[in-house]
């Protein structure tokens, strides 16, 4: 199911100021909050809705993406929730944990479900801990094992987990206190290492190059870094600066899917501070002739 658009979704123009913006998503958030809508899933969708949509209208950046290259441009395609929970093999169930208490986290906790949950009087004591992994890992999974109380035990993380992300291991907690009772579970929190030139925001990958002037504006080619090697990348002549191109295919992938989001590359031109004599008159020159350099 497509996504609709942002700005549809909080009724306003695409031309629509901040402060028009924010008054727009505080009707809907009183409107469909979940403690005023107990039980109703379509007010909790509503509510979900205008806050993905004021989250990236409300900020400059993301809404230039947005407003250039639609879902794509900030992390979401349409194909579905980043939020949605999956279930992998042998026991393991992907949580989210997003920190605080009180907050928005406890909203979403209530639609989705995750954390918490029954316990059994029988069960075992649940243990906690964590991993840290590469930036590539969590955009391509992998496979780790790790020691909790004399087991080793081998973990799943899946294609496109996040940092921060919970994994769940059924039965690998502590042992049962009585003989008819189950093992406690394992919870695994994910820690991603930060990546020297890349970021990432849902299946949005992002990064950012700097070229040297003459080279925007007559056009070159570059490399650009991205999570599959470098892949070579056309800038047309005249490009201004702080423009977005976008590298279909190579972003994050959602979990439990195969798709991938884009990699954003940012553009920004180098303008240079010191000009040999020869050089300040070929500019000089360009400047004074009937088509300026910025027209």
């Amino acid at each position: 199911m497509s996504k609709r658009d942002y700005y549809e979704v909080l009724g306003v123009k695409k031309d629509a100021s901040d402060d028009e913006i924010k008054k727009a998503f505080r009707k809907l958030a009183i409107k469909y909050h979940p403690d005023k809508n107990p039980g109703d899933k379509a007010a909790e969708e509503k509510f979900k809705e205008a806050n993905e949509a004021y989250s990236v209208l409300s900020d400059k950046t993301k809404r230039s993406r947005y407003d250039q290259f639609g879902h794509a441009g900030v992390g979401g395609d349409g194909g579905g929730d980043p939020f949605a929970g999956f279930r992998g093999a042998n026991g393991q169930s992907f949580n989210f944990d997003f920190g605080g208490a009180g907050g928005f986290e406890d909203i979403l906790g209530s639609i989705f479900g995750f954390g918490g949950g029954f316990r059994g009087a029988r069960r075992g004591q649940d243990f906690r801990t964590s991993i840290t992994i590469d930036f590539e890992d969590a955009i391509f999974g992998t496979t780790k094992t790790i020691a909790i109380e004399g087991q080793q035990v081998k973990l799943k993380i899946p294609a496109g987990i996040y940092d921060g992300q919970s994994i769940r291991l059924n039965g690998k907690g502590g042992a049962a206190p009585t003989a008819d009772g189950q093992r406690g579970d394992l919870y695994v929190e994910i820690r991603v290492r930060a990546h020297k030139h890349l970021t990432r925001e849902g299946d949005l990958i992002l990064s950012e190059v700097t070229i040297p002037m003459v080279d925007a504006v007559l056009g070159t080619e570059i490399d650009v870094e991205t999570v599959d090697g470098k892949i070579r990348m056309r800038v047309p002549a005249g490009t201004q600066p702080g423009t977005n191109f976008k590298l279909s295919g190579h972003g994050a992938p959602r979990l439990g899917s195969d798709q991938r989001g884009p990699h954003i590359v940012t553009v920004n031109v180098e303008i240079p501070k010191n000009l040999t004599k020869k050089q300040k008159e070929l500019i000089e020159e360009f400047k004074s002739a009937k088509k300026g350099l910025f027209r």
